[in-house]
């Protein structure tokens, strides 16, 4: 077992300085030697604030870096497949932010890429690592609901993201509802089989113009012969609102709450309790345990959990969503395959 991982962040949005700040100074076994951006005074300043001695605003010159053994892609969602294959060519290990990619036969690219140089991977589906997802998932697979037969989710955001984030992310059913596709999967031990999906544009006009939706519906059928439906929205005011159930035959296991802290106000006016603000309270642990396991397995040599493959099963299910959504049919996951092939 290797006693340090020596890593570097590519990209520092929210989502990249988190990764940065907990490999920094909360993930055992890691050494956090350089971080990129491409605004340089974003990369300066995450450096100055995390104390390391080096920044720089190429990523690209990351690749070539003998002092680095494994890199965290949390670049645009556009340039997930360049950055891993050429990762994987160097020799890097990677660890990139969902999805994977965003078209299924650059996901072809990059684990072929993955495969040849003997790297590992793992994709960044937070979720499982989440406490109360991976309880779930312990107590389903011990038996305690019986059979798993119908699979709930419901993923609501406060607000929108800005316009160009939206621009650039991919959509909504491979940027926001791809996360309760994996937890799918993950909870129900089964492969999707057909998609079918609804989406409406009910609050920010500016997505019509660029095609995505603010609300929207997914309905799975797996190979195990259960079903499920997931709920993905951008308009929910009151809070942020995650929330999983899977029904078996013998039970049902109900994940996750509105209620932030476990304290309820009472008056004469009824009572209340506060509910989770934002992603970041929400996931705070998860986002640290999935780069703990990450790391994990760089040092013993396993693969990670959350593989590319399972990052390719995630974003054929959101290609197969986008292609219901806009044909107003049912996809079958094994034709949406065939097409790939061709």
């Amino acid at each position: 077992m290797r006693e340090t991982i020596r890593c570097a962040v590519m990209g520092l949005g929210r989502l990249g300085y988190w990764h940065a700040d907990n490999l920094a100074s909360k993930v055992k076994g890691a050494k956090l030697v350089c971080v990129a951006d491409t605004v340089a005074v974003q990369a300066e300043r995450t450096a100055r604030e995390l104390g390391l001695d080096r920044w720089t605003k190429d990523p690209e010159s990351l690749f070539t870096d003998p002092d680095i053994d494994a890199l965290v892609i949390a670049t645009p969602t556009g340039t997930h497949a360049e950055m891993a294959i050429k990762a994987a060519e160097h020799g890097k290990h990677i660890f990139v932010e969902k999805p994977l990619t965003r078209h299924l036969e650059e996901a072809d690219a990059v684990i072929e890429a993955i495969r040849e140089h003997g790297v590992l991977c793992q994709v960044g589906f937070m979720r499982r690592f989440d406490p109360a997802y991976a309880e779930a998932k312990r107590r389903i697979a011990a038996g305690d609901i019986g059979k798993p037969v119908y699979f709930k989710a419901v993923s609501r955001d406060p607000v929108s993201p800005p316009a160009q984030f939206i621009k650039n992310s991919g959509g909504m059913f491979l940027d926001m509802a791809i996360h309760d596709y994996d937890a799918a999967r993950f909870l129900m031990g089964a492969e999707a089989c057909s998609v079918a999906a609804h989406g409406s544009v009910l609050v920010n006009e500016f997505m019509e113009r660029l095609g995505d939706v603010d609300q929207s519906l997914t309905y799975l059928t797996f190979d195990s012969g259960a079903a499920g439906d997931i709920e993905s929205s951008r308009i929910a005011l009151y809070g942020y609102d995650i929330r999983a159930e899977v029904i078996g035959t013998e039970g049902t296991i109900v994940v996750g709450s509105l209620r932030h802290h476990d304290v309820k106000i009472l008056t004469p006016k009824g009572g209340l309790h506060d509910i989770v603000p934002a992603f970041p309270e929400r996931f705070r642990d998860a986002f640290q345990l999935e780069m703990q396991h990450y790391i994990d397995c760089l040092r013993s040599g396993e693969r990670p959990a959350v593989t590319e493959e399972d990052g390719k099963a995630a974003l054929e299910i959101a290609a197969a969503a986008q292609l219901a959504f806009e044909t107003g049919s049912k996809v079958e996951l094994s034709e949406l395959r065939r097409r790939d092939t061709k």
